[in-house]
């Protein structure tokens, strides 16, 4: 077997990672202006001992993920640790220097990425990846390693997991591969791990068995974990310690129980008290949009991703299509908006029909007819400004330039409640919310009747995705526009729809107004799928996994 290095063991206060007035700082760049520093963590300071499970919690911009890539020596392009210490295994990381680090990473701690996707190489089998860290550190040898993968693969719940390593990773689901990335964190046997946002991405059936096994995990080995996210249902389900963080500042630290049920601070009882928002049902009125036996295909036809859908929407009102991944729910928008011809069926869109293919449209079917995606990062220009930005549909499609233009984008601005202070700000200026309240605001430039929504509030902090719903709530009473609303938040359904259409496996498997959707009895899929969100009641996730075991049984 080959030789280990030999780490210390816990520091003079004994805990295994101890972080002390950790200060980060980073350059930004403002257009037309010198470059500034600016503090992104200002003064933490935590401790974490074995086999225990801390929580760092806040909105985008509370420095959550910096901390945890602190606990690495590692930061992000243009940030640099100015302050403090990061104490592992007794010594301070900081003072290692690049080999030091590199020693450090995948051997004593490891990372779990948010999106599994994006961490795997695309051309290298799961197991070669996955024991990679292993050999280098030189803990196993290749058999040794290969064995604890597959240990790991039936203690995370993967399928076959005999043969699950000699699979690419675009041969396994989101949530398989979320799990296998924990068995990569786990197999070189690290002191810490660092769970950052690992089932954000996934949806609610999804996500309730990688907390379990990830939990599980964490039991069965003794490791520590920093688990960073912005949900504090879920970070209930696995923490024995919450911190709360704002602005790169400590807010509050305590028991989880306390965190949950007792919040000293302010800022921390609003996290734990975001409501549902109040939102009377409408009646069906006459469709907008009126969706009728459609079957879509990808492949050439061979793979139906839609089968016989029929939906329909009312002016003003929002229909909410909920389902797993690869439902079909954001195919159905696809088949929409014709970026996806459908193989059968119709689509009539305010009493008339539109040509399958997005290329056959006419410049009004696109006006009237707008989209707001998930990732407003990606679906922004980097390079232009929100006035630009917000201008080019105005300029596209009614041809106003110059002042009229500009006048508009401020008008825009002021119904997003941003004001016209952000016209000449860039998308790296402002925070997740804001770039989606700009997204937001482009879709509205165009004055259309209906606006699909994709995903728009899932990678957002309860509290700013909460405002985004009220913003478009209060666009739909002022605009009449109709909302088709892509979620797999079934808090934001109860908060937003008027109708729902439950999706799986490319068919719609329950359908009508709200109220009658979300009342018993149901199906087994929808019973499935309300019964795994997550509730910020300590020990919900044994509760709910128990609860599945028995239905199973039962079967």
């Amino acid at each position: 077997m080959p030789r280990q290095a030999k780490r210390p063991q816990g520091s003079e206060s004994g805990a295994l990672l101890d972080i002390r007035n950790l200060r980060i700082e980073a350059t930004v760049y403002p257009p037309g202006e010198d470059p500034r520093d600016i503090v992104i963590v200002d003064d933490v300071s935590l401790t974490l001992t074995k086999g225990k499970v801390l929580g760092l919690i806040g909105e985008s911009g509370a420095g959550k993920s910096t901390i945890g890539l602190s606990s690495m020596g590692y930061g992000r392009g243009g940030v640099r640790i100015t302050g403090g210490q990061v104490i592992l295994n007794g010594r301070d990381i900081l003072k290692g220097g690049q080999k030091g680090f590199r020693q450090l990473r995948g051997r004593e701690v490891c990372y779990v990425a948010q999106s599994a996707a994006a961490a795997f190489n695309p051309a290298h089998r799961l197991m070669r990846q996955v024991i990679e860290a292993s050999l280098k550190h030189g803990v196993f040898s290749r058999a040794e390693a290969e064995k604890r993968a597959i240990a790991l693969f039936k203690e995370l719940s993967l399928p076959d997991p005999e043969h699950i390593g000699d699979r690419y990773p675009h041969q396994v689901s989101g949530g398989q591969l979320q799990r296998v990335m924990t068995a990569m964190a786990l197999c070189s046997k690290p002191d810490l791990i660092v769970f950052d946002e690992p089932t954000t991405a996934l949806d609610v059936t999804t996500q309730i068995d990688v907390l379990a096994a990830i939990k599980k995990a964490i039991r069965d080995t003794g490791v520590a974990a920093l688990y960073i996210t912005h949900d504090l249902a879920v970070v209930a389900q696995v923490a024995d310690d919450i911190m709360v963080l704002r602005h790169g500042k400590k807010v509050e630290k305590g028991d989880t129980r306390q965190i949950i049920k007792e919040p000293r601070e302010q800022y921390t009882g609003a996290l734990v008290s975001v409501h549902e928002i109040p939102h009377e049902e409408h009646k069906p009125a006459e469709p907008i949009l009126s969706v009728k036996n459609v079957t879509a295909a990808y492949g050439g036809g061979q793979v139906k991703v839609l089968k016989n859908v029929s939906v329909d929407l009312s002016a003003g009102q929002t229909l909410a299509v909920v389902g797993e991944s690869g439902s079909g729910k954001s195919t159905l928008a696809r088949a929409i908006t014709g970026l996806l011809p459908p193989m059968e069926g119709s689509i009539v869109f305010d009493g008339r029909p539109l040509p399958p293919r997005l290329g056959d449209r006419k410049k009004n079917d696109l006006r009237e007819l707008q989209m707001i995606y998930q990732m407003a990062d990606v679906a922004m220009n980097p390079r232009q400004t929100v006035g630009t930005i917000i201008g080019r549909p105005i300029q596209f499609y009614f041809g106003l330039k110059g002042r009229k233009r500009d006048e508009m984008v401020r008008e825009l601005l002021d119904k997003i409640e941003m004001g016209s202070g952000f016209f000449d700000r860039y998308p790296a200026e402002l925070s997740g919310g804001q770039k989606q309240r700009v997204c937001i605001a482009r879709a509205l430039a165009a004055k259309p009747k209906l606006i699909i929504c994709d995903e728009v509030t899932s990678a957002l902090d309860p509290l700013v995705a909460n405002g985004i719903l009220k913003l478009l709530l209060n666009l739909q009473q002022e605009e009449n526009v109709a909302y088709l609303f892509i979620t797999h938040d079934l808090a934001t359904v109860k908060s937003i729809a008027d109708s729902i259409a439950v999706m799986y496996r490319g068919s719609v498997v329950r359908y009508g107004p709200r109220s009658e959707v979300l009342t018993p009895p149901f199906d087994a899929y929808t019973d499935l799928l309300l019964s795994s969100v997550p509730e910020m009641e300590i020990g919900w996730l044994e509760k709910a996994i128990s609860g599945r075991r028995m239905e199973s049984a039962g079967n």
